[in-house]
C-alpha cells in the first residue's frame, strides 16, 4: 500500500476540546484540570469581591450621609455599636470606643487621646484594607504563572507528540496535529485563566486603593473632630 494512502487510511484523533483533553497525556491532563480549577476559583474570588466593593460602598455613602446630617455621634455610635460595623462605620466605632474608655469613670488621661485615636483610626483602615485585599494575591499569581503553566503543558505534550510520531515512522500531518493541538491546548487554558485574573487583578487592586483613600479621608476629618472636643474639654478643665 502507498504510505500516503496508508497515512489516509489511519484514525484521525477527534479534534474537539474534549477529545483534546482525553487524548492528552496524563501529565497534561494534570495540567489543564489544574489551570481550569484555578479559573473557576478565580472567578469566584471576582464575584464575590465585586459585590462586596459595591456592597462597601453602598454603606460608606450611607454612613457618611447619615454622619453628615448632624445627628449626636453618642446616638449614632449606640446605633452601629450593636452591630458588626465595616468600613467608615468600622473607624467610627473604634474611635468613639476609644473616646468613651478615656472619659469613663473619673476622665483621666485625655492628654494623650488624641493620639491614641489616630493609632487606634490606623489600625482599624489596615484591617479593613486587609478585609478587601484578601485574596487578590491568588489572582495575581495565577496571571502571572497561568501561561508558564500551559507552556510547561505545551512542551511536554509536543515531546510526547515528536516521541510518538518518532515511534511510529509516520511524518503525515494527520498523525502529527492531533498531538500538537492537544499540546497547545494546555496553553489556550493557562491563557484563559490568566487573562481575566489579570485585569481583574488590576481592577480591584484599584477599588482597593480607592476605598483606602476614602478611609483614610474620614479618619482624618473625624480625628480633627474629635481633636477639637479633647482641646474644649482641657481648656474647661483648665
Amino acid at each position: 500500500m502507498n504510505p500516503a494512502d496508508a497515512a489516509q487510511a489511519m484514525p484521525v484523533a477527534e479534534i474537539t476540546m474534549f477529545g483534546l483533553f482525553w487524548q492528552a497525556h496524563f501529565v497534561v491532563k494534570v495540567v489543564m484540570l489544574g489551570l481550569l480549577g484555578s479559573s473557576i476559583w478565580c472567578w469566584s474570588i471576582i464575584i464575590d469581591k465585586t459585590l462586596l466593593f459595591r456592597r462597601t460602598k453602598a454603606e460608606m455613602d450611607a454612613f457618611e450621609e447619615e454622619f453628615w446630617s448632624g445627628r449626636p455621634l453618642e446616638e449614632l455610635y449606640r446605633a452601629y455599636n450593636e452591630k458588626p460595623a465595616t468600613g467608615l462605620a468600622a473607624l467610627f466605632v473604634a474611635a468613639m470606643r476609644e473616646w468613651r474608655r478615656s472619659y469613663e469613670g473619673s476622665g483621666r488621661s485625655i492628654r494623650s487621646l488624641g493620639q491614641r485615636i489616630d493609632k487606634v483610626l490606623d489600625v482599624t483602615i489596615q484591617r479593613e484594607v486587609e478585609r478587601l485585599d484578601s485574596r487578590l494575591l491568588f489572582l495575581a499569581s495565577i496571571g502571572s504563572a497561568g501561561p508558564y503553566i500551559g507552556l510547561f503543558g505545551t512542551v511536554f505534550g509536543i515531546m510526547t507528540a515528536f516521541t510518538s510520531i518518532a515511534a511510529s515512522k509516520n511524518t503525515s500531518l494527520a498523525v502529527v496535529a492531533p498531538g500538537i493541538a492537544e499540546a497547545l491546548f494546555a496553553t489556550a487554558i493557562g491563557l484563559f485563566a490568566a487573562i481575566p485574573a489579570v485585569l481583574a487583578y488590576n481592577k480591584l487592586q484599584a477599588s482597593v486603593a480607592k476605598a483606602q483613600g476614602r478611609l483614610e479621608g474620614f479618619a482624618d476629618e473625624f480625628s480633627a473632630i474629635l481633636s477639637r472636643q479633647i482641646d474644649e474639654r482641657m481648656a474647661l478643665a483648665a
